[in-house]
């Protein structure tokens, strides 16, 4: 029989944070059947634009277009509107692409009305302002994904009580080098689309500072340059960097985006790491860059991630184009374009179903890949403990060895019908880029005409 959380169970979840979709509750009560989890719920906008009457569970089955999209994955296509697509979709497209020890699709679990409807009661005061605003818990969902509580080990495994996670989200780990990049954004060859859209959100006021994160330096391989990431992450966290310390959060925001790290918080932070790492005062950190260092190296998980961003070989300036031809729909891009503008598309409007197919599958497993986070969790290891089951990383500098475990999270399927959100959206953050470039510009070279004639 299913799991089912009732309005009794309400007060043992506690907020952990939030995304655009879901709402993370962390279980902090005493049943067996939940320690060491967490459960993933919907939410619903509050703008009303999904109607009441609208099963849940029906809106998020696959469309007849999805249905021809994902033909080769006979678990999606031939799941009824009761079983939940996403976490099908994370068991047979995404486990099998970054590793089954690494993938925790989760299980289905009912929830009631009421449970729903005490949650967002007990939680509202801890939400991000922005995102109460923006949506609510949607009462409406009889289900939620229950999933271990990867910022913790194994509930009853040996090993010490105390433990570390570190929650990463890389993005983007590539520049795209696709000839269907249009001359006029060109400089997506050059720039991070991660530092790019830095600058629309500053611009938008969704963060107060430029990140100093370079999701480059993080893919590189070279343990200089991934270090320089981790140490750029704890200084301007935003929402891609977390840390929790036996699964209570020390450093980052829930749900919402970070503050910098100023010396305050820095020095709080220190002071928390004291219980799990020993060094000398204001080494802690220091070592925690090094550590979450040599298990991204020692795991290799950014390489099978990396590896299936790659699926994007073309761009969503070229994936839009499959898009269109999959939908039976008119070209709106080409329809803006002129003759020899449009050329260059000819071959992706030339391809057979099956190819534009591929294209897009490809992308939307890319996207998920591009968006998803990654859970770092340690814990120190007894010197006489010789059979832990976890891998394990010795760091030199306290002379301490620490059990590891890494596993992605939040691992969506991405819609189809996103593809032409996912192209404006692109087209919007490459144009406000380019428009600041050229204000610099232009503030440059004014002020060099003012030094010129000054001098003279």
């Amino acid at each position: 029989m299913a799991l089912t959380l009732k309005e009794e169970d309400a007060a043992d979840w506690v907020y952990r944070g939030e995304g655009a979709v879901n709402l993370v509750l962390a279980y902090a009560g005493s049943s067996l059947s939940f320690i060491g989890k967490v459960v993933r719920i919907r939410k619903a906008p509050r703008n009303g634009s999904q109607s009441k009457s609208v099963s849940v569970r029906n809106s998020i089955a696959l469309t007849p277009h999805e249905r021809v999209l994902w033909k080769d994955v006979h678990q999606l296509i031939s799941s009824s509107d009761k079983e939940i697509v996403g976490q099908l979709y994370v068991q047979h497209v995404m486990k099998p692409l970054l590793g089954s020890n690494s993938v925790d699709a989760g299980m289905h679990v009912l929830v009631t009305r009421e449970f729903l409807e005490l949650v967002e009661k007990n939680v509202s005061g801890q939400r991000p302002a922005w995102r109460v605003e923006a949506a609510r818990v949607d009462a409406h969902c009889d289900f939620g994904l229950l999933m271990s509580d990867h910022s913790l080990f194994a509930y009853g495994s040996q090993g010490s009580s105390l433990c570390l996670t570190v929650e990463i989200k890389p993005k983007c780990g590539f520049l795209p080098l696709s000839r269907f990049i249009s001359e006029v954004n060109a400089i997506k060859r050059r720039i991070t689309r991660f530092e790019m859209h830095q600058t629309l959100k500053l611009l938008q006021g969704e963060i107060s500072q430029l990140s100093e994160y370079n999701p480059l330096d993080l893919f590189s391989g070279s343990k200089e340059r991934i270090l320089k990431a981790i140490k750029s992450l704890l200084t301007t966290p935003q929402n891609n960097f977390r840390v929790f310390l036996n699964g209570s959060l020390i450093l980052g925001g829930l749900g919402g985006v970070a503050k910098n790290t100023d010396v305050c918080i820095a020095k709080a932070f220190e002071d928390e790491l004291k219980s799990i790492i020993r060094a000398d005062d204001d080494l802690c950190t220091n070592n925690l860059s090094t550590l979450v260092t040599e298990a991204l190296q020692k795991s290799g998980v950014l390489d099978k991630l990396l590896k299936v961003q790659k699926l994007d070989n073309i761009d969503v300036e070229g994936v839009i184009h499959a898009y269109y031809n999959i939908t039976s729909q008119q070209c709106m891009v080409c329809k803006e374009l002129s003759e020899e503008q449009a050329k260059i598309y000819t071959p992706l409007h030339s391809a057979s179903l099956d190819e534009s197919l591929r294209i897009v599958k490809d992308y939307l497993i890319a996207t998920t890949a591009k968006d998803c986070s990654l859970m770092l969790c340690f814990r120190p290891r007894d010197e006489e403990d010789s059979g832990s089951v976890y891998d394990n990383v010795y760091l030199d500098s306290t002379e301490q060895s620490f059990d590891y475990k890494v596993y992605f999270i939040d691992l969506d399927l991405k819609r189809l019908s996103k593809v032409e959100d996912y192209y404006e959206l692109d087209k919007k953050i490459v144009n406000c880029y380019r428009q600041i470039i050229k204000m610099d510009q232009g503030r440059n070279e004014e002020t060099g005409l003012k030094a010129s004639n000054a001098a003279y």
